[in-house]
């Protein structure tokens, strides 16, 4: 029994007779009616009285008809699943977010795929680089935009540069700094700084630029993998924020914040990756998450 032979069961039922569902099923009437033989044969008993050029099922003939309409139904629905699968237009998103992008990408992206891909679901996991990192692995995720500093390539995965957004220190406009041109890492260090956990990598930076004292571990005084706390936070005090300048006008707006112009100038970069699984393959809804990215981090 399979469900070739089960649509040509409904079709005779629909149509009276073995000529006109064959024409409907584009079929010769000798292929249709081998078809239902064959049905009939795996049953043990007939679906169909032949009277004349007319068909009519026979009580057992109507009672595969009932189940054979539903079987039908559901292989068309399994179908459309796979259609929308396939397209991109359903299945589930279960990504990573690390602070950066966290800040970027989370809020605009639930309201995105809420409007824009109703059928998608949406799964986002935060927290440390290290138990994102457990997660994929477990395939509790699927993938992971997550600062590339932060991420030891590994035979196990595939980490795609995403995008280099620049970085600088953020402040509230009224805070005492936002009017100076040239602002020396000396005055700075006079309010507090607020950080996302900084790469070793960054930090070399930063102490090349500014000298010892902007090692993180002695610059940073507010410290969160939550670029949107440290941020409101940076709106409501004189504390000032380090790291990249789309996350925070994207998180708090630009109208609120500024950028100050330090002397010398940071020249830095916030730097993401996408990451995933090796050899693992990537269902076609995540390209809604690709994309999604690629508009919106940027500078």
């Amino acid at each position: 029994m399979n469900l070739r032979q089960l649509d040509h069961l409904v079709a005779l039922a629909e149509s009276g007779s073995f000529t006109r569902a064959a024409a409907r099923l584009h079929l010769t009437q000798s292929a249709l009616s081998r078809s239902v033989q064959a049905l009939e044969a795996e049953l043990g008993a007939p679906l169909v009285d032949r009277i004349g050029k007319r068909s009519e099922l026979t009580p057992l003939g109507r009672a595969v008809l009932e189940r054979a309409r539903r079987i039908g139904l559901e292989a068309s629905e399994i179908r459309r699943s796979a259609e929308l699968l396939r397209q991109g237009e359903s299945g589930t998103i279960r990504v990573g977010l690390g602070s950066g992008p966290g800040g970027l990408l989370m809020t605009p992206l639930l309201a995105h795929v809420a409007t824009m891909h109703p059928r998608v679901r949406v799964s986002i996991a935060r927290g440390s680089t290290e138990l994102q990192l457990q997660q994929l692995r477990a395939r509790a995720l699927d993938a992971l935009v997550i600062d590339a500093r932060r991420v030891a390539p590994a035979p196990d995965l595939v980490i795609e540069p995403a995008v280099e957004l620049r970085a600088g220190f953020i402040c509230r406009r009224g805070h005492p700094l936002a009017r100076r041109v040239g602002v020396s890492f000396d005055a700075l260090m006079r309010y507090p700084v607020a950080t996302t956990p900084l790469s070793d990598e960054v930090a070399r930076v930063l102490v090349a630029r500014y000298g010892p004292g902007a090692e993180p571990a002695r610059m940073a005084s507010l410290v969160c993998d939550d670029v949107g706390s440290l941020l409101d936070a940076v709106a409501q005090s004189d504390a000032v924020f380090l790291g990249a300048v789309a996350t925070a006008r994207a998180a708090i707006g630009a109208s609120r914040l500024t950028e100050l112009r330090m002397t010398p100038p940071l020249d830095s970069c916030a730097r993401y990756a996408y990451v995933r699984l090796a050899g693992r393959t990537e269902a076609p809804v995540m390209q809604v998450l690709r994309r999604f990215a690629a508009e919106r981090m940027r500078d």
